[in-house]
């Protein structure tokens, strides 16, 4: 069940760390190259900072974005800046977006993201706790996908594995959570069990990184196909 409360709390504890870590950088290190491909650290948190503020406007009400245009051209403007202004932006969207998704709220109520996407505000703290965790990992600063809370990384490999679902260009896929967290069934429909389906088990942080894109050929996992003998990971397209 979502708390976004309690999910609030948990992004305020996540945002610290990334900026723990990010106050760790030399200012040089900005436009050094991220582990997104084309994204320099200062692109990625230039793109924290608007995706804060992005989602005030989707929970007032708004656009989330002016235009896909304008939301690139912000992260490009954004990217080159010193790094102690790129932490006091990422300070002060995220104490903004704090102040607003704290006001007493029809948190049942659906919000409008990019892309024709909606969703619950009751979510909109949780899919910003995405955000920051894995782009704190992604500014390759020597925080990685096994040092993110393990509550998170269950819930993400769920949320991703919801998010493929029904998609015609993901096999039917079971994953096995290891650790006791389940199994989840993503991809296309099947004929309407599990014999025809790639079966794919691991611990948290090595799903979390195929599902999100993050990790290829990550030794932590194994595929199985329909016939129990090993298979490949599932190709998966981007998010």
């Amino acid at each position: 069940m979502t708390d976004p409360l309690r999910d609030l709390a948990s992004l305020r504890a996540a945002t610290e760390r990334l900026l723990t870590t990010a106050h760790t950088l030399e200012n040089a290190a900005v436009t050094g190259p991220s582990r997104l491909p084309g994204w320099t650290r200062g692109h990625v948190l230039t793109h924290l900072s608007r995706n804060a503020d992005a989602l005030v406007n989707v929970l007032e009400g708004r656009p989330m974005y002016a235009s896909p245009e304008a939301r690139e051209a912000d992260i490009e403007s954004g990217a080159c800046r010193p790094l102690d202004v790129q932490l006091a932006d990422v300070r002060d969207s995220a104490a903004r977006l704090h102040a607003v998704a704290s006001l007493p709220s029809d948190w049942e109520r659906t919000v409008a993201l990019r892309n024709g996407v909606t969703d619950r505000a009751a979510r909109i703290p949780f899919r910003r706790l995405v955000e920051v965790e894995l782009h704190h990992v992604d500014l390759g600063a020597g925080h990685e996908l096994e040092d993110l809370p393990e509550e998170f990384l269950v819930r993400e490999t769920a949320f991703l594995a919801d998010r493929f679902a029904g998609r015609a260009d993901v096999p039917p896929t079971l994953i096995t959570v290891s650790g006791g967290h389940g199994t989840l069934r993503t991809g296309r429909e099947g004929d309407g069990d599990s014999t025809d389906a790639v079966s794919v088990a691991g611990p948290p942080a090595s799903l979390v990184g195929w599902l999100a894109g993050r990790r290829t050929g990550d030794p932590a996992l194994t595929a199985t196909g329909a016939d129990g003998a090993p298979a490949a990971l599932p190709v998966l397209p981007a998010l």
